[in-house]
């Protein structure tokens, strides 16, 4: 069996090997979903409901395990490894609660009783991306679980650690063998594994548009249900009515968080051309304080892109580019983190046609233009393939809703940067994404309904 090593990002020196599956391994582990799964429906509710709520027990136990394997693996910060884990717990936790809530409905209908089930698809499979490999994964399988399904999930190459641990955590935790299975490798055999197997009935899938467009094709030959979180161009509106001094330091932390590669990223700031200049000189201090370092500190704000590759992609950006200021970083001369992959926060002032004002760069890249007036500020940030999350900054509350609801992002915040909570939802418009994760419908999003009517005349 080939095998592909894990690195570990911020030392670019290898952590484990880990093996590559066979197309003939995914059809074995996906017969034996198929099989599990219908014990696995069959079960009462609250049978179901207690199985989710010991695998959220189990890892509530393992939460500094899972976040130092994420800190090896990922380059994740210590602390912000700690949440994703605990919010892997807290999202079991949440969708424990659906099984005994997926109730169908009694229709008035004349001459009988017409009534619907919630009935699951049968076997998931779930693509997970490199950024988030934890907590994306959960967004996936815990209400695919929750709604009677049995759950194949493919970690990305460069990041599987904690997916293994997860897969194991489930069956300490006493789910049946198979129920939920952890598959490694490639995308190329395993996820087009998903894509075309016909017991495979529904995929999720969180990456690239560019990879999300081709599931999507594959899916629909099969006729398959899909949902696809994508990418991101999201903008940080900022109006001179503004709290500036909170939205200025706020702005680092919404587009450098997890070294900006993260779908929601606030990639680009919109300012109101009137406080332009005064809003870039209270960013400068914000971002050149961002400390970005060794991941195991629990100082530490910002850690390494996760390959070579993507800080020569993320890098290809800055060509002609008008550098604002830039932050800090580890360079060759650190002796314990020299070979990593790290990039320094930089501050791109831009033009409403350069590339980097719309395309995502998935890297601690900001580009910062200014708008005239809100119809501008609208226009501008509809000005991008992607339509995921953003920001609104102003003390309007008029202003806050008529840009909220004229702005063609899934998820926005105002005078925040909010964007996941699991008990709402999550999800994207136009380029970024197909469907809704998360929130109190997401367990029902696993399930197809069936009507049946009961004569009685």
């Amino acid at each position: 069996m080939s095998t592909f090593t894990v690195i570990n990002p911020a030392t670019a020196r290898p952590i484990r090997e880990i093996a590559r599956t066979a197309v003939e391994d995914v059809d074995a582990v996906i017969a034996r979903a198929k099989h599990i799964q219908r014990a696995w429906a069959g079960i009462a509710p609250v049978a179901r409901a207690d199985a989710l709520r010991r695998f959220a027990r189990v890892v509530e136990e393992h939460v500094e395990e899972l976040a130092q394997l994420e800190v090896r693996n990922s380059g994740h910060p210590i602390e912000s490894a700690r949440w994703e884990a605990s919010h892997v717990a807290q999202v079991l936790n949440f969708y424990a609660g659906a099984p005994e809530r997926l109730s169908g409905q009694q229709i008035p209908v004349s001459g009988g009783l017409d009534v619907t089930f919630h009935e699951p698809y049968g076997v998931v499979g779930i693509i997970v991306p490199w950024n988030f490999p934890m907590t994306i994964a959960s967004w996936g399988f815990a209400p695919a679980l929750a709604a009677g399904n049995a759950v194949v999930l493919k970690p990305a190459e460069l990041t599987p650690l904690t997916a293994i641990r997860l897969g194991e955590l489930a069956l300490e935790a006493g789910l049946p063998e198979g129920l939920f299975s952890v598959v490694t490798g490639s995308g190329s055999v395993v996820g087009q594994r998903f894509v075309s197997h016909p017991d495979v009935r529904k995929v999720v899938f969180t990456g690239s548009t560019e990879v999300g467009t081709d599931v999507a094709a594959g899916c629909a030959r099969e006729l398959k249900p899909v949902t696809l979180e994508l990418g991101g161009k999201s903008a940080n509106i900022v109006f001179a009515d503004a709290d500036l001094e909170k939205a200025a330091a706020s702005a680092p932390g919404a587009v450098f968080d997890n070294a900006g590669q993260d779908c929601c990223a606030r990639s680009r700031i919109l300012v109101e051309r009137s406080v332009y200049d005064r809003f870039l000189e209270l960013l400068e201090p914000a971002v050149r304080g961002f400390t970005v370092g060794d991941p195991a500190l629990e100082t530490t704000q910002m850690g390494p892109l996760i390959s070579a590759s993507h800080r020569t992609t993320v890098e290809g950006f800055l060509e002609g580019a008008n550098v604002a200021f830039r932050g800090s970083a580890p360079s060759s001369d650190d002796a314990a983190f020299g070979d990593g992959f790290w990039f320094a926060p930089t501050v791109v002032l831009a033009d409403r046609g350069d590339r980097i004002a719309h395309e995502e760069v998935f890297g601690p890249v900001v580009a910062v233009l200014p708008f005239d007036d809100e119809t501008d500020a609208v226009r501008l940030a509809n000005d991008t393939i992607y339509g995921l999350a953003g920001s609104i900054w102003t003390e309007n509350l008029g202003r806050a809703v008529r840009v909220a609801r004229g702005v063609k992002s899934g998820v926005l915040s105002v005078n925040s940067h909010s964007s996941v909570r699991y008990w709402t939802p999550f999800g994207g418009m136009k380029a970024s994404g197909l469907g809704r994760e998360l929130g109190p419908d997401a367990a029902e999003h696993f399930t197809e309904t069936k009507n049946v009517f009961f004569a009685t005349d």
